[in-house]
């Protein structure tokens, strides 16, 4: 049987979460243990990947770190991104010889597991051609960004359920300019699923996409276990 193990890790900061990852990473890769997906909190943070730029920021890094938003480069795909409170974040390590590995179709089918999860709340969310992602109309709604190391993907993506939208304003986001940013809030209202109904949806998606006969639930006692 193929199982997913997936882990809710609470609180975490981002670069905690970047340094289990890539335990978990090299574990992966020489075998010692199998595919998972990671759900940390973080708090405010921007992350700048291998397609972006200081550039892409709006506020002067000294300012964002006064008000408590953390910067940090990193070697995934993409430009510019924020990651904080009312998002939810997840961070697939699998072994890409399930996928022929092809790194653009793990792109496609994370973007279709957020698609279809939309589509059970009723949302039209959208891919736009050039543009890694998933849109509601002209507004983005999720970012998407992986990087991959021994054929073993990490980092993935960012889903906005409630977060404080404003926060977009202090950069571009993905380096585009004048767009919008959206979340499951914004769009439905009270009918906006919590953070954990939409971890578990988009789960069950991803699993499904990705060919996993079950998803096995893990503590983060697991996860550091398995990354020893």
């Amino acid at each position: 049987m193929t199982a997913l193990h997936v882990a809710h890790l609470g609180p975490t900061s981002y670069r905690d979460g970047l340094a289990l990852q890539e335990s978990l990473v090299a574990a992966r890769a020489s075998g010692r243990t199998g595919d998972w997906l990671l759900y940390p909190d973080h708090p405010p943070v921007i992350t700048i990947g291998r397609g972006g730029g200081w550039e892409s920021l709006r506020v002067a890094p000294e300012a964002l770190r006064a008000r408590g938003v953390e910067i940090v480069e990193v070697t995934r795909g993409g430009d510019v991104t924020w990651h904080g409170p009312g998002q939810l974040v997840g961070y697939p390590i699998l072994h890409l010889d399930r996928l022929g590995r092809d790194t653009h179709r793990l792109l496609r089918e994370i973007e279709g597991a957020l698609i279809e999860a939309c589509a059970g709340w009723g949302l039209e969310a959208r891919t736009v051609a050039g543009r890694t992602g998933v849109w509601v109309g002209d507004d983005k709604l999720a970012s998407i960004g992986v990087a991959v190391r021994r054929w073993v993907s990490y980092h993935g993506f960012a889903l906005n359920v409630s977060p404080d939208l404003s926060d977009f304003s202090l950069m571009h986001p993905c380096g585009l300019h004048g767009i919008s940013m959206t979340s499951l809030t914004r769009l439905l209202g009270d009918r906006a699923p919590g953070l954990d109904e939409t971890r578990t949806v988009v789960t069950q998606a991803l699993a499904r996409r990705l060919g996993y006969e079950a998803c096995v639930p893990a503590t983060i006692e697991d996860v550091t276990a398995a990354a020893a």
